[in-house]
């Protein structure tokens, strides 16, 4: 992998440096936002997308609330996993970065010592992105246009090679993705002994919405029995 940092012919090199060319003809203030946006922006996005989802499905309280706030539970957990899946990555890689190697790009970040292959912010973006996909497909879909825009900022600002952050997205998605029914499996049941708390119940469906076992068990794809049902059958 470090041979492909060597050859200024590489394809890989070359669209590194017609990106972050663009740093070079960008006014300062417009760097120093992307700097943060790259560095601390995007993730927060991403992270505030999962929160409102969380929020939206505790409050519209459908049937399938548990396994929606699984899915959202699954999202960080597998942004975890992927990076510490990275780190021996990185290790066996050692790929430089590219600042190290090529001379004349616009380091908008000072102070990266670490390797470059996988891009942990790709990664992490990436599977919270996917995985947030997998609990609600409109809001994790722009959460990946995020996570794409977040993979084009680090190669903008000169700390990655293209091949770096498609890495990183690959990664990302193969936790979230691979991981996901094992994931789900685990995580459904607490979530649905949580909704059934009278203590903590809101934190996946809100106060009137649906019902817990006390007041009628929510089973997904069950018909709920009206009171004159109730009544006849008595």
């Amino acid at each position: 992998m470090a041979g492909l940092a060597e050859s200024g012919s590489n394809p890989d090199v070359d669209l590194l440096y017609d990106i972050n060319g663009l740093a070079k003809d960008a006014p300062g203030w417009f760097d120093r936002v992307m700097e943060f946006v790259g560095e601390y922006g995007l993730l927060l996005a991403i992270v505030l997308l999962v929160v409102w989802c969380w929020w939206t499905v505790r409050r519209r309280g459908d049937e399938d609330a548990a396994s929606s706030v699984a899915a959202l539970i699954w999202a960080p957990l597998a942004a975890g996993i992927a990076v510490l899946v990275n780190v021996p990555i990185r290790g066996f890689v050692e790929r430089p970065r590219p600042f190290l190697d090529h001379q004349g790009l616009e380091v908008l970040v000072s102070g990266k010592t670490d390797y470059s292959f996988v891009s942990d912010h790709a990664t992490l973006v990436m599977a919270l992105a996917v995985g947030l996909f997998v609990a609600n497909r409109k809001f994790g879909l722009v959460a990946l246009v995020l996570a794409v825009f977040g993979g084009f900022i680090r190669v903008y600002m000169g700390v990655h090679y293209p091949t770096d952050v498609v890495g990183g997205f690959a990664l990302g998605t193969a936790v979230a993705l691979l991981l996901s029914p094992v994931a789900m499996a685990l995580l459904t049941p607490v979530t649905r002994a949580v909704e059934r708390s009278p203590r903590a119940g809101w934190l996946v469906r809100a106060r009137g919405r649906g019902g817990v076992d006390g007041e009628g068990a929510v089973i997904p794809g069950a018909r709920r029995e009206s009171a004159s049902e109730r009544d006849l059958a008595a």
